[in-house]
């Protein structure tokens, strides 16, 4: 029953990563050569308390992407970011981190402190002010998609939530 539950939302492209049953084997070979940069081993809080600390100073907007490895479209975000040109956009207007979340089963407690208690998929986008306030509140979970994206919409989405 799972296995058809995870193809009808797979075909109707609405899951990204959410599909992916607990425990399931890594596809990390599918993506090599591609960015990795989900770090189960980090203090995931003290991240997001870092984050919030140098946007603070920097009067950057903190960028959390939640996700993981093991997911494509968390994965197809990573790369996009690599571009030139949205890594110059990233970096100039955000203090990035990135929280893994496992298969959804770790660090929940970062992304439910700031509003989004419930992770539909991932990736999920959390921008935020420097005090905390979440502000792309209505699209936290329209990542999911991420591989489908192209990059120019992944640009204009990104520039239209950086910094006044």
């Amino acid at each position: 029953m799972r296995r058809m539950f995870t193809a009808i939302v797979a075909a109707i492209g609405i899951a990204g990563c959410a599909g992916a049953p607990q425990g399931a084997a890594s596809d990390a070979g599918a993506h090599a050569g591609e960015p990795a940069p989900f770090d189960e081993t980090a203090d995931a809080e003290a991240e997001a308390e870092a984050a919030l600390a140098a946007a603070r100073l920097s009067g950057k907007r903190v960028l959390l992407v939640v996700g993981g490895d093991w997911c494509h479209d968390s994965r197809s975000l990573a790369k996009k970011f690599a571009v030139p040109e949205l890594a110059a956009l990233i970096a100039a207007n955000y203090e990035l981190k990135w929280i893994d979340v496992g298969r959804r089963e770790r660090n929940l407690d970062v992304p439910a402190r700031f509003g989004v208690p419930t992770l539909v998929g991932t990736p999920t986008i959390l921008i935020l002010s420097a005090d905390g306030k979440l502000l792309n509140r209505e699209s936290v979970h329209d990542w999911r998609n991420a591989d489908d994206r192209t990059l120019e919409e992944t640009i204009a989405y990104f520039r239209s939530w950086a910094r006044p």
